[in-house]
């Protein structure tokens, strides 16, 4: 164990946040755009409000755990951006996507990157003593349940445009439908709320976490399955037979987090984590280690995508907390062999590839982008020291 600690400790420190240091823009503010599959940095590339809050959030954690001050300017770095370009003045809420001088080139609003706002803005609140995170935070809060929540569907809304009026999704709709609900809006609304109560007690959130918890129960998971749904129309008809084994894993161990925070451990709660957990390991963990991405009917996407590999050493070492169930913990050693050997990018000035195929041979993706961001394999090594220190 000594030695997994302190290989990702290494990785942390010594990699993944020099990596994204380095793309601090001291000129426009926030962080550059892009650096694609061979390390070019694109310095005028579009800034994302998704990447803008997983930058604010992992420079936010990182100050957090090692009190180190680099990591707080960063955030800060990024939090201004967030706060001066991102933040619509006029109809409240942060845009899906501005260009490198900040300059709005996509007003359209989605609860999912709202989300992410409110959960950079909540580690930020913990990491520093800026008096205006949580305000702006719980203004997110608010915005998200008044727009973007419907009671009577008990559902949360997905895409909209710059003043609030509903769109079809397109921005979270994949594998050939539009979906009126995903699962993946819902268990980052989970996330950022249990942030926000993390950060702050108070009854309405938690109100709106339990309520969102209760959702994912009721609606989004499949007991006879042991998966989450992917897809829903407006009744929450399932739209696809899709398992997202990624995202599966990842919902595990928020689910157990949002539990742990509410203090709220209702066994068949807790049933559903572990059957989750146990269905990903027996489908969809391969001999080499790594974890798959999805399977849609007969057809399996057997990708390995860096953050699906980092969420699931968090959920599986979970699952093994939970359990203490040996084959748990020797997933997430197999995951990590296989991550350090294939998902880290080896390179000078590299980080980890998008993904890589069965052979090992890495896809030509991005390495930074609007979706690669530190958040994930910052998050793992985070977790996973927190956890393992615990031990």
């Amino acid at each position: 164990m000594e030695t997994l600690v302190h290989e990702i400790r290494q990785e942390w420190q010594e990699h993944i946040l020099p990596f994204w240091l380095g793309l601090k823009d001291e000129e426009h503010g926030g962080y550059y755009g892009e650096v694609d599959v061979d390390l070019h940095t694109h310095k005028q590339a579009d800034k994302g409000g998704i990447a803008t809050a997983r930058l604010l959030w992992s420079f936010s954690a990182a100050a957090r755990v090692t009190g180190e001050r680099a990591y707080a300017d960063a955030a800060r770095h990024a939090f201004t951006f967030l706060r001066d370009h991102l933040l619509d003045p006029l109809h409240g809420g942060i845009y899906w996507m501005v260009n490198y001088n900040g300059q709005p080139v996509d007003t359209c609003k989605h609860v999912y990157a709202q989300a992410f706002a409110i959960y950079a803005l909540a580690e930020y609140a913990r990491a520093t003593d800026d008096p205006n995170a949580l305000p702006l935070a719980m203004e997110l809060f608010h915005l998200v349940e008044q727009k973007g929540y419907d009671p009577a569907l008990q559902a949360y809304g997905e895409q909209y445009d710059r003043s609030w009026n509903a769109q079809p999704n397109e921005l979270l709709s994949e594998n050939g439908v539009t979906a009126h609900i995903t699962m993946n809006t819902h268990i980052h609304v989970l996330e950022a709320y249990t942030q926000l109560l993390r950060a702050q007690p108070n009854d309405e959130v938690q109100a709106a976490l339990r309520n969102v918890l209760d959702i994912l129960y009721q609606r989004v998971y499949d007991a006879f399955a042991r998966r989450l749904g992917v897809f829903f129309d407006r009744e929450w008809r399932s739209l696809l037979d899709l398992t997202s084994y990624g995202h599966d894993i990842e919902a595990s161990w928020l689910m157990e987090d949002a539990m742990n925070v509410l203090n709220y451990h209702p066994s068949k709660y807790v049933n559903m984590v572990l059957d989750i957990a146990s269905a990903v390991a027996e489908q969809a963990i391969q001999p080499d280690g790594s974890l798959i991405n999805e399977r849609e009917g007969e057809r399996v996407d057997t990708s390995r995508i860096w953050w699906v590999q980092a969420e699931a050493m968090v959920g599986f070492y979970n699952a093994f907390q939970r359990t203490q169930d040996e084959k748990y913990l020797q997933i997430v050693r197999n995951l990590w062999t296989y991550t350090r050997q294939y998902i880290i990018d080896p390179r000078a000035g590299g980080e980890w590839f998008w993904s890589v195929q069965a052979d090992g041979k890495p896809d030509a993706r991005e390495i930074a982008g609007p979706w690669k961001c530190p958040y994930h394999n910052s998050r793992f090594c985070i977790e996973m020291l927190e956890r393992m220190e615990k031990q």
